[in-house]
């Protein structure tokens, strides 16, 4: 399927789904359904196939990861500063807008993105990065949350910090994404050899994770709905779409990230914000329609900036 038509593919699927919700033609807790099964059993279940079955190609983790994630740091930075000097918001404030211009939707659109623009190689390096960024990208913002609480002049002592870790553990090792990635690293390195009945009922599980997963987030798309400040979150949504491509681009040139696998670090880094953000917002008391509409907007201008990039990537890198 060409680029063209894998994003008209895409975004129809969201759109469509979009109308769903809108009219009322489905209830929103068959978005919210939806949701659940690719987050608790399709997705999990191609993450495990993946990590059992797919060739890296030698790919080095850490030259991806370094790659990456300098691409978040930087828009992360951009984020915190532009909503604190040019918003007036506090600390806090700046956790959510760095959230929002950092954390990538690499499950819910980027997966099915991938394996339609890339395949199944594509979606093997994709889920390299997914080992690593929930992990990474949570922890980091409940410390940046944390220390923003104690500028702010909400402080909660000490045994708060204990709480907040064996939160963040308790949490991250009981999300599906975490225990389908796990066990295919335990299953691919004790060499087991899947029993083709099993496969079969994997793949046709996981199967159905893409399309299910634009569904799902079209029908959130419309829960969650724009209001209040646009300002901001067009800047967000610029940094997230604009600056953070473009510096991991920068960074896949420099480091020299093999062509294929830089150009699947351009494309996740161009991916737009998903609920994560709006959920950690909540989760923090602040910043609920920053994420929100960053997200929805983000979401909608995504249809043009990643066939940018992806041109881009491909025409750099080959």
């Amino acid at each position: 399927m060409g680029l063209i038509q894998t994003i008209i593919v895409v975004f129809g699927v969201i759109a469509i789904a979009y109308a769903a919700a809108h009219f009322k033609l489905l209830d929103e807790r068959v978005g919210d359904g939806l949701s659940d099964f690719v987050f608790v059993i399709a997705a999990p279940l191609l993450l495990f196939r993946t990590m059992v079955t797919a060739d890296f190609h030698g790919t080095a983790p850490w030259s991806l990861w370094t790659t990456y994630f300098i691409g978040v740091i930087v828009a992360w930075a951009a984020s915190d500063l532009a909503i604190k000097l040019f918003f007036r918001r506090d600390n806090r404030a700046g956790v959510v807008a760095g959230v929002s211009g950092a954390f990538s939707n690499l499950v819910f659109l980027g997966m099915p993105l991938m394996l339609g623009v890339f395949g199944q190689n594509g979606f093997a390096i994709l889920s390299l990065i997914v080992a690593v960024h929930m992990p990474v990208m949570m922890a980091a913002s409940i410390t940046l949350h944390e220390l923003a609480m104690r500028r702010d002049g909400v402080f909660k002592g000490e045994s708060h910090w204990i709480a907040v870790i064996g939160s963040f553990f308790n949490s991250l090792l009981r999300n599906p994404f975490v225990l389908g990635i796990l066990a295919g690293w335990i299953w691919r390195l004790l060499g087991l050899r899947m029993p083709d009945a099993a496969d079969a009922l994997i793949e046709t599980l996981s199967g159905v994770a893409g399309p299910v997963a634009l569904f799902a987030m079209g029908m959130g798309l419309k829960k969650f709905g724009i209001s209040g400040n646009m300002a901001a979150a067009v800047v967000m949504s610029a940094i997230k779409l604009v600056l953070m491509p473009a510096v991991v681009l920068g960074a896949a040139w420099l480091i020299g990230l093999p062509p294929f696998t830089a150009k699947i670090a351009v494309v996740a880094a161009a991916l737009p914000a998903g609920v994560n953000s709006y959920l950690i917002a909540t989760r923090f008391g602040t910043g609920q329609a920053l994420a929100s509409n960053s997200m929805v907007m983000a979401t909608a201008f995504s249809a043009l900036t990643l066939t940018f990039w992806v041109s881009v990537a491909t025409r750099i890198f080959g």
